[in-house]
């Protein structure tokens, strides 16, 4: 298995009585909020965590987007995966993702991740997204077009990335005469592809698709909502396309708090996970899913997993019962994780080890007894530990 490091970069500092008099922490909280002071401290904390992850040996380090918010402090996860290139020498880093079909422009995207690949020497995950709902408030984007704006600007982009210019392009949302992208990617015929998503059914066969095949990376979720998206997954390639989806293809992010016992790590963790939860993560039913952003049945598909996340009051007991994080001691969160791999074979786990308001030290602290206690076991993983398809496909 590999295993990442997954960092959201979250304003620490914000103020939760925000939600007293404001909906969400999402597009509407006024950035008055954020002091560029601390946000500076910030930034150079978070990159150090990642840092400290590649050091000590971690496959990889990630890093996303998310505009207008105290959630993710990265509307340009390329700044970050830059300021890493440099200072990290073998890990993967993988930008999951950055959202091209928001742009009016995605071939500035192509350019600035074949760049990244170039000075990695071929070390980047470029994961293409669509952005959550909220996004496209932020970015004035009609949610409406969005997989078929997604579909047009991926393949825009990997045409850049793979046929010689110059060429024209011409689809519905993208127009080019020219299209030559200077420079070409390191990695050929492109960086490999991750598709990270909250569930929707089109992104999962999309996905799937013989000609594609990346890997499908679910995030924010019940244990239960993971085996049925994950499983979906393997049963599309099979139903739909006529083959077997390798664990390769199946990956899973959720944070991860590790301690001395597990009574010391939920009391530990407790304020902040539930923070991330109860206020940050919490936004109205139309931010997460504005009016045409979903298919009616991927809607239907995603109303109770979402609302199990997002849609009532969690405390740190009823998220742990749930497996929507991992909380404990060394053995513990190691036992977790491998019973979570026999059951579901994903070979790409991203373990968020910072959240919300976990301060500096309590991270520090986290990211070193998961790499010594809990990393190498998952490790050595693979598909002979996984139980095999075992559930239905999600209706």
């Amino acid at each position: 298995m590999k295993v990442f490091m997954f960092h959201l970069m979250p304003y620490a500092y914000l103020d939760m009585s925000f939600s007293d008099k404001y909906r969400s922490a999402w597009v509407v909280l006024p950035n008055t909020y954020f002091d560029p002071k601390k946000g500076h401290e910030l930034y150079n904390r978070y990159l150090d965590e990642l840092e400290l992850a590649a050091e000590l040996g971690f496959d990889g380090i990630s890093v996303n987007e998310h505009h207008q918010n105290a959630y993710g402090l990265m509307p340009s996860p390329v700044v970050m995966a830059g300021a890493l290139s440099r200072r990290t020498k073998t890990a993967k880093i993988a930008i999951l993702g950055n959202a091209f079909c928001l742009r009016e422009h995605p071939l500035t995207l192509s350019e600035e991740h074949a760049m990244l690949d170039c000075i990695t020497g071929g070390r980047l995950i470029s994961g293409m997204v669509r952005g959550i709902g909220a996004e496209y408030y932020s970015m004035g984007a009609n949610p409406a077009f969005s997989h078929a704006r997604f579909q047009e600007a991926h393949d825009l982009v990997v045409q850049a990335w793979t046929r010689a210019g110059p060429f024209p392009f011409e689809g519905k949302f993208y127009h080019f005469e020219y299209v030559n992208v200077w420079p070409r990617p390191y990695q050929q015929p492109h960086p490999p592809i991750w598709t990270p998503s909250t569930g929707s059914s089109e992104t999962i066969e999309w996905s799937a698709h013989p000609s594609r095949k990346y890997v499908y990376l679910q995030t924010y979720s019940p244990i239960a909502s993971v085996a049925r998206f994950l499983n979906y997954y393997r049963e599309a390639a099979q139903r739909l396309y006529g083959y077997t989806a390798s664990s390769e293809q199946i990956g899973w992010c959720a944070p991860v708090y590790v301690s001395d016992s597990d009574e010391k790590a939920r009391a530990e963790a407790a304020p902040h996970i539930e923070a991330l939860f109860n206020k940050l993560l919490r936004q109205p039913f139309q931010m997460i899913f504005p009016p045409g952003y979903l298919s009616a049945k991927s809607l239907k598909n995603m109303l109770s997993h979402k609302r199990s996340v997002t849609g009532q009051e969690h405390t740190i007991d009823t998220l742990i019962e749930q497996g929507i994080i991992l909380c404990g001691s060394p053995d513990s969160v190691r036992k977790q994780l491998v019973d979570s791999h026999h059951l579901l074979g994903f070979q790409n786990f991203l373990a968020m080890l910072q959240f919300a308001t976990l301060p500096r030290d309590l991270t520090d602290r986290n990211i070193r007894l998961f790499a010594r206690e809990v990393l190498p076991a998952l490790q050595t993983l693979t598909d002979r530990e996984y139980a095999g398809l075992q559930t239905q496909a999600a209706e």
